[in-house]
């Protein structure tokens, strides 16, 4: 074969092996950039971050919150902001009984105003959603990683589609409903990791204390002596009382979780499972004997897969004037 011949067959076969990796690729993340307001509103960033930071200096208790709505968007029809759409049936995700605890709306309300007065029409509300979450835990002196930007609005919220991982899912179910968002055994111990701040409430484990197997008992694989201390706070009835997921380090971004995680002392089920396979079990073992740098890190390249999930990019969807409606 001349060398001119090489060349060709090698290009072509270049070719087929980049289409075959491309077609593997999550829809539309090719969309996204880090910079992509660089030019069109260079001061998009500073925006949100002055938004975010503002009401965390008020209230330090809005991170987790603010966190946990970015997830809860991703997970019901992707990275889109369908989780802001309100409708006047009430029928939208928002008022989903997994989204009534969150709190912050008002918060991606400011910054969108700040950014429409701005540069008008550019900044799309799903893309102030990923940045309000960075923000949030760099003002909680947490972790901070670069955020891809370039997402467009969606146009619809159903309180149906809301069907988010649970506090009470045991290991199987938590694996396979990351896997089927594009995010592995690794990703569900690291973004798990996020409940080293903020409250859980009492009926998200009124039946670990309680009735776990439904002979009133208490669930085997939670400390004993953090059994006893949390009957005393929720009573069987109780509806209201929040918990912090990271007792005494709630409001910091650390590692604790993992190290209370090991010791049987996770708030939730869905914490204790991470102990209940063997891969998931030691990438938690690994984040509680490393500093805490390795843990921030990992924990920025999961949110950046997180939020690559079920984008609208180029001219699907639209760019909301107002978060709430759509245009």
């Amino acid at each position: 074969m001349t060398a001119l011949k090489m060349t060709i067959s090698c290009f072509f076969f270049l070719q087929v092996i980049s289409c075959l990796l491309s077609s593997f690729a999550p829809t539309n993340v090719q969309g996204l950039q880090v910079g992509f307001y660089d030019k069109a509103c260079p001061k998009a960033e500073l925006i949100v971050k002055k938004s975010v930071f503002e009401a965390i200096n008020k209230d330090p208790t809005l991170g987790a919150p603010l966190l946990r709505m970015f997830f809860h968007d991703c997970f019901v029809r992707g990275c889109e902001g369908s989780v802001l759409l309100e409708l006047k049936n009430k029928k939208d995700e928002k008022n989903a009984i997994p989204n009534l605890t969150l709190r912050g709306f008002e918060i991606i309300d400011n910054a969108k105003a700040a950014l429409e007065k701005e540069c008008p029409g550019i900044v799309s509300c799903s893309d102030v959603l990923a940045l309000v979450a960075r923000d949030a835990m760099v003002a909680l002196n947490g972790p901070s990683w670069e955020v891809e930007t370039g997402r467009r609005d969606g146009l619809v919220t159903n309180i149906t589609e809301v069907l988010l991982p649970s506090p009470f899912n045991n290991i199987s179910s938590l694996i396979t409903q990351f896997q089927s968002k594009g995010l592995d055994k690794k990703d569900l111990v690291v973004l798990s990791g996020g409940h080293t701040i903020g409250h859980g409430h009492c009926p998200q484990i009124t039946n670990r204390l309680y009735n776990f197997t439904g002979k009133g008992d208490s669930d085997p694989n939670l400390d004993t002596k953090y059994a006893a201390s949390l009957r005393r706070k929720c009573k069987p009835t109780d509806t209201t009382t929040a918990l912090e997921m990271d007792p005494g380090s709630f409001k910091t971004f650390d590692e604790s979780y993992f190290k209370l995680v090991s010791q049987r002392r996770g708030l939730f089920q869905s914490d204790a499972a991470l102990l209940d396979n063997q891969e998931t079990k030691s990438y938690l073992l690994k984040h509680m004997n490393s500093d805490k740098s390795t843990f921030f890190k990992d924990f920025g390249v999961s949110m950046v897969k997180m939020g690559r999930i079920g984008v609208l990019t180029g001219q699907a969807g639209e760019v909301r004037k107002k978060c709430r409606m759509v245009n």
